[in-house]
């Protein structure tokens, strides 16, 4: 963030109900952004931590406590008569019924339809960080001599531990090989209702219908707009400030910051350190992953430091269970939402 900007520094909530629904609030006409959807919260007072804030401002709106949350996106935004910081927490369980104590309008939502709703351009990447899991799967390279069978057999092991977001990164193979890997690994993902990015020129994702492409720092740097439609992801690799920059530029969904800790797949590499990746999510307007060398104890530190969650290849792809680690993970996750 820039420094000498002032920025007001607002609490708000994605607050979740037993179905997965979204409870979201109609911002009165008469104030700032009035007549759009939001996310409830307010402003972090004097001498408040986000977290103190949020439990006073939605037990003043909403009549409810907070029982279980964590913290989920920052996001600086500048308006035309202001700069707001959100400070986004995901709130899953609480205590009482939600109701209008302000007569505001609120209405519990299904996921799949937040995005057809107005909010304030505030709100916008919010709604990449509800629909974005917490693990993103790297695959490793097929190993020499494997065949594409063996390579999707450990896919599917991912997929049944409960893998949902892969980036097949297969760069050791041609094209005409990877083409066809990616046609067979995207049928491998529909039963599971798992979402394939490829690590490939964008044009083939759109050509086998893959859900997304996830864009090198080489990529990246190379385009000067968004290459795919907002009905795909866009992802990108990013190891410093002005490729996350190029990446918000070009509109991307999300990041993937890295490498954050010493990692076997790059030894000796400069890492960012959890420091470094703070300083990039604090930057950040899209949900961010730490990729380099992630464990599933790591993930608190993760939604510690600002990121979406973890971004991982060899604590689940060279392990001799995959579905066991990837499971461990999203257990880890359960323990900390």
């Amino acid at each position: 963030m820039t420094e000498h900007l002032i920025y007001q520094h607002v609490a708000a909530a994605v607050i979740f109900n037993q179905r997965g629904e979204v409870l979201l609030a109609l911002r009165p006409a008469h104030k700032h952004q009035g007549g759009l959807w939001e996310f409830p919260g307010g402003k972090v007072e004097a001498a408040e931590n986000v977290l103190e804030a949020l439990k006073r401002e939605l037990h003043e709106e909403l009549g409810i406590t907070i029982m279980r949350a964590r913290p989920l996106i920052r996001i600086p935004h500048h308006y035309p008569d202001k700069s707001v910081l959100l400070d986004v927490w995901r709130v899953d369980a609480f205590h009482g019924e939600p109701h209008p104590k302000e007569g505001q309008r609120i209405e519990w939502v299904a996921q799949d339809k937040l995005a057809q709703r107005e909010y304030p351009a505030a709100n916008l990447p919010i709604l990449n960080a509800v629909r974005l899991p917490v693990l993103y799967l790297v695959t490793g390279e097929p190993e020499p001599g494997w065949s594409d069978k063996a390579f999707l057999d450990r896919l599917e092991r991912c997929l049944q531990g409960g893998a949902r977001l892969i980036q097949l990164r297969a760069k050791t193979l041609d094209q005409d090989r990877y083409r066809t890997l990616a046609e067979q690994a995207l049928g491998l993902c529909a039963p599971y209702g798992a979402q394939l990015l490829l690590n490939a020129a964008p044009r083939l994702a759109q050509e086998i219908g893959a859900h997304g492409v996830h864009l090198t720092s080489a990529r990246l740097l190379e385009l000067e707009r968004r290459p795919l439609d907002a009905g795909h992801w866009v992802a990108a690799s990013c190891h410093n400030r002005a490729e996350l920059e190029h990446a918000m530029r070009i509109k991307a969904d999300f990041a993937v910051a890295a490498p954050v800790l010493d990692t076997p797949t790059h030894p000796g590499a400069a890492t960012l350190g959890w420091q470094g990746l703070q300083n990039l999510t604090e930057l950040a307007t899209l949900p961010v992953y730490a990729l380099g060398g992630m464990q599933a104890e790591h993930l608190a530190l993760a939604f510690r430091h600002g990121a979406q969650g973890i971004a991982v290849v060899s604590a689940i792809w060279n392990t001799p269970r995959p579905e066991e680690a990837t499971a461990r993970i999203l257990r880890e996750n359960t323990a900390h939402e």
